[in-house]
């Protein structure tokens, strides 16, 4: 058993290298047009191959002290036996022991050391089994950062306002994120926030879906404090169009009906015909049925970007989240989709985080962040008009909207 205990570590040992190695062979075939644009193929070969060495360096030592154990045992008992009979073979010449008697020496012996043989080969296999299922137990007894309050009831979205108040966030105390946000989203309106790369923009779609826990205030929708609601409610209610796509390796219909896989097929036309996309779909030899490759490989940008919106327009949330939605698209796609977003969210609350800042002239609010911190809020014409950093970044997108008519 203390040697069984003891070779533990390389079972644990080999299951954690084999582990690494299988991560990173998916991850590199995942991204194999990265690894391609740079030409580290012989690279990531190399990295898989040191895993796999030092995998096999923890297997050769776990397979080694198991015949080394099992070697032991057989050792320990045959001696055993043998000793035994020996002794019971002297009797039997004395004459203190008939020849019945070593007979039935011999299969006490037997009748006792096969099943504790037996025990020994169980025990050692059960061992192995635990250290096998290690991660698993690992990820299982994890603690979600994010839990439901054990009061916790669904959120009633109502009219779908949305408040932030005296918000502050940091991923990692050192490092500060958000200071002291407060803003409402009026129902029905459209809220524009816009600013540097590194500003919280995105971090505050991340906190509106309780992805993490604020650092300090609340976070209201429609009055309802959302640490004090189910997230599973609290989801149900907010439909996104991230910056970043992600789409599943499966056909364009069911990455599409993904928000609500109850959704009819006329439903599934119907927002794919809001997005932009309908067109571009059927026009496609296999049609809703084309697969689009593992993370949507074989769609560009622009039409990941247009499969997110039809996916938001599917679901009909009570609150959506534009989070540079139509970063990938050229300007004729951006404002034929932008004109059926507005349809779209006609009578929805709208947060929209947005980089160019033409595509939120039409918001009913606009805040201007900055290192966390909002600096400047109004209408689009209002902000303008005050010269101050908003005006900057008009200016600035302006002149490069010029450059690129010239090129």
């Amino acid at each position: 058993m203390t040697i069984t205990e003891w070779r533990m570590k390389y079972r644990i040992s080999m299951n954690r290298f084999d582990s690494a190695a299988n991560t990173q062979a998916v991850d590199s075939l995942l991204n194999y047009e990265t690894v391609k644009y740079f030409g580290n193929e012989g690279h990531e070969l190399h990295r898989y191959d040191e895993n796999l060495k030092s995998w096999e360096n923890s297997a050769v030592k776990s397979q080694t002290s198991l015949s080394a154990l099992n070697f032991g045992q057989a050792a320990i008992i045959a001696t055993g036996v043998t000793v035994i009979m020996i002794m019971a073979a002297q009797g039997v010449v004395d004459g203190s022991m008939t020849l019945g008697d070593l007979v039935l020496v011999n299969a006490f012996l037997l009748q006792l050391f096969i099943p504790l043989n037996f025990l020994g080969i169980v025990y050692s296999q059960l061992k192995h089994a635990l250290a096998d299922m290690h991660l698993m137990f690992d990820v299982l007894n994890r603690e979600p950062e994010i839990v439901d309050r054990p009061d916790a009831g669904p959120l009633d979205p109502g009219d779908g306002e949305v408040r932030f108040e005296h918000v502050s966030f940091a991923y990692e105390q050192a490092r500060p994120i958000l200071h002291d946000i407060n803003f409402t989203i009026p129902p029905g309106q459209k809220m524009a926030i816009v600013g540097p790369s590194g500003s919280g923009k995105s971090t505050l779609a991340r906190l509106l879906f309780r992805f993490y826990e604020t650092g300090a205030g609340r976070i209201f929708i429609n009055n309802q404090d959302i640490s004090q609601v189910t997230q599973n409610s609290l989801r149900e209610s907010i439909g996104i169009v991230p910056q970043d796509t992600v789409l599943f390796n499966e056909s364009l219909l069911y990455n599409i009906a993904y928000a609500r896989p109850s959704a009819t097929r006329d439903e599934i036309e119907h927002a794919a015909r809001v997005a932009n996309i309908h067109r571009f779909i059927e026009g496609l030899p296999q049609g809703y049925d084309t697969i689009v490759g593992e993370r949507g490989l074989k769609l560009s940008g622009g039409e990941k970007q247009r499969v997110a919106i039809a996916r938001a327009v599917l679901k009909n949330p009570r609150i959506l989240v534009f989070d540079e939605a139509t970063s990938s698209l050229d300007s004729h796609s951006e404002q034929t989709i932008l004109a059926a977003l507005r349809d779209a969210a006609a009578h929805h609350t709208s947060l929209v985080i947005a980089h160019r800042l033409s595509t939120i002239i039409d918001a009913d609010h606009i805040l201007v962040m900055e290192a966390g911190r909002i600096i400047e809020s109004g209408k689009h014409q209002g902000l303008l008009a005050a010269e101050g950093a908003y005006a900057r970044l008009w200016a600035l997108q302006q002149e490069e909207s010029r450059h690129e008519q010239l090129q």
